[in-house]
């Protein structure tokens, strides 16, 4: 018996739209409402995973698996399953201490669980057995939001200022172009005193 067209013109635009994202891409049934209805996505995104063409990272949670020529498919981003996860509530997301201090490269320690603060609800998710959970803060915490400058107030605050030296001033300093070092500048008046002197200081080459 023949599948309705209708079913695989859903499947081949949703195909197509998540091959556009490139491997490591993580969308939800939301990112497609404007393709079909909500059941009609559902369904297509189920049939994409039973034909291995996409495969199901968590709760209403899809992706094209990153391809590497030894290892094979690689595990999904945290980082792209948060920003699905933020999408989806329709909320702001902004790396949390260990994990910022982590990405800039002025932590070794790797997180146990990848946290990101967030405006909307609190939320978890489990990829490849590693927690991803979305934490409620205040509103003048995630005015940096999606700005460099977001990440290193938060690697800082995780740091302390005690345990912010020479060092770190130069990581962060090598770490940063210069658009991103006059963000620093520009968002002051957004974090601590102690931060601002920092940002001063990383963005004075």
């Amino acid at each position: 018996m023949s599948r309705p067209k209708s079913q695989d013109s859903t499947d081949a635009r949703i195909l197509k739209r998540i091959r556009r994202k490139g491997g490591g891409s993580i969308l939800t049934p939301l990112d497609f409402l404007n393709i079909g209805s909500r059941a009609a996505v559902d369904q297509a995104l189920l049939r994409l995973v039973r034909k291995g063409l996409l495969r199901r990272e968590g709760r209403g949670l899809y992706g094209l698996p990153a391809s590497h020529p030894l290892l094979g498919d690689l595990a999904a981003n945290p980082e792209e399953v948060a920003k699905a996860l933020a999408r989806r509530g329709a909320q702001k997301i902004l790396a949390g201490g260990a994990l910022a201090a982590n990405l800039l490269g002025l932590s070794d320690q790797v997180p146990a669980r990848m946290e990101y603060l967030t405006d909307g609800p609190t939320r978890r998710a489990t990829v490849c057995n590693l927690p991803i959970t979305l934490k409620r803060t205040t509103p003048r915490r995630l005015a940096t939001a999606g700005r460099a400058s977001g990440t290193v107030a938060q690697a800082l605050r995780f740091l302390r200022r005690s345990q912010v030296d020479d060092s770190i001033i130069a990581k962060l300093r090598l770490r940063l172009d210069a658009q991103e070092k006059q963000q620093l500048i520009d968002d002051i008046p957004l974090v601590p005193e102690w931060i601002g002197e920092v940002f001063r200081e990383v963005a004075a080459t």
